[in-house]
């Protein structure tokens, strides 16, 4: 891929994350984001519909996704980067939105951090964050692990 493409296309991919988060609260139904940017410590839960949460936070996580998918492709250029972020961010979705509903349905009795942090990770690309920099660590030596 020449690299004039390459960067075109890694912008546009970038430009998709910032309007996803710019749009949030005209595309999806979140009624935790009030809840956490005012003072959660002292105020009561707002009611939730859980099942149209945790659809629309299935929808954003995996318009996250692909496009992490897509940047680490563009990026890397290697598919089995590409299949063991998708194996990744399919098994952190489960596992953190399993945790997360199981601490809804519980009002947040145990704390409001953890739950706190789990919805950032399900809203917000920060697995790739953490993906990028492995792989490329991997490029620059020259590992072939998977």
């Amino acid at each position: 891929m020449k690299k004039a493409l390459k960067y075109i296309l890694l912008i546009l991919l970038i430009s998709l994350l910032f309007l996803i988060r710019a749009f949030d609260s005209n595309l999806f139904y979140d009624p935790l984001i009030n809840y956490f940017q005012n003072d959660y410590l002292y105020s009561s839960m707002p009611e939730v519909n859980i099942w149209i949460l945790v659809i629309n936070l299935l929808f954003r996580y995996t318009l996250n996704s692909l496009i992490t998918l897509g940047i680490i492709y563009v990026t890397f250029q290697k598919k089995r980067y590409v299949k063991f972020a998708g194996f990744f961010l399919m098994l952190a979705f489960v596992i953190l939105l399993v945790t997360f509903v199981f601490l809804l349905k519980g009002e947040f009795k145990q704390g409001y951090l953890l739950p706190f942090y789990i919805r950032r990770f399900l809203i917000h690309p920060l697995f790739l964050l953490i993906l990028f920099p492995a792989f490329y660590y991997m490029k620059i030596n020259k590992i072939n692990r998977f």
